[in-house]
């Protein structure tokens, strides 16, 4: 599962990195080193109209997302936060996520995220997991708009009322870079790959079941870091530290 990562580059470096257009507001998406759900999060969608540099590439808009998707039949807020992981075995036929599947894919992007080692006993100890390159991540992942319809009335038609945007990140299997730590990890989407995930025109299934795979080994280093990072009022640039590992005790016989 991506329970927390970490997002600190600045919005307007990643709208230049991946050559996106930025959206009104995400500018003001600040650093943060603990993002967890239900946070406004940043991701790379499909803007429609021309390109940027004209035909033929497919023109991105960075944009912001409240992460734990809440599907737009939802009566409540709720779904949000437990929805913030699609498993990629079933995200095209779960209810939740099937529509969005189909329609609205998006880029979630960060600097790295968090997985926890089990050690003896209770004892787990955190990693952070990041880029072997340094550059910033993109997970695949879904959106939709979610409009409250406890608002609705006469006087206050659907069109009218304000969205609610928000996104899930896609999990699969564990590769090689996870290390052992933990059983799945987010889908992690190679630069080549952005346009067909994010493109809203019909796509073959079985074409974007195939980018739904472990990261190739070598994509992901990590390091243990501070158990702080546990807690969701930490937040700042510490957390990612490396911290040497603490001895697992000795067994005694």
């Amino acid at each position: 599962m991506c329970g927390r990562f970490a997002l600190y580059t600045p919005p307007d470096t990643l709208a230049r990195l991946f050559d996106a257009e930025l959206a009104a507001g995400a500018a003001a998406i600040g650093p943060h080193w603990n993002v967890a759900p239900t946070t406004q999060v940043l991701g790379l969608r499909f803007g429609g109209g021309p390109g940027i540099d004209g035909p033929p590439r497919l023109p991105l808009v960075l944009d912001q997302f409240r992460w734990g998707l809440i599907p737009a039949g939802a009566t409540d807020p709720s779904p949000g936060s437990r929805l913030f992981n699609a498993r990629a075995e079933s995200v095209a036929n779960r209810p939740s996520f099937r529509d969005a599947f189909d329609r609205r894919r998006v880029a979630v992007l960060a600097d790295g995220f968090f997985e926890w080692r089990k050690g003896t006993g209770s004892r787990r100890t955190p990693h952070y997991f990041h880029r072997a390159d340094g550059q910033p991540l993109a997970f695949a992942g879904l959106w939709a708009d979610w409009r409250d319809p406890r608002r609705q009335g006469p006087q206050d038609p659907a069109a009218e009322r304000p969205a609610v945007r928000s996104c899930t990140i896609v999990t699969t299997t564990a590769g090689q870079d996870m290390d052992g730590i933990h059983d799945r990890m987010p889908v992690v989407l190679a630069r080549d790959v952005l346009d067909l995930w994010v493109d809203p025109a019909d796509a073959d299934p079985d074409e974007l079941a195939a980018l739904l795979r472990p990261a190739p080994p070598g994509t992901l280093v990590h390091h243990p870091v501070d158990q702080r990072v546990g807690n969701v009022r930490h937040d700042d640039p510490g957390l990612i530290a490396l911290r040497e590992a603490d001895p697992e005790p000795a067994t005694l016989f």
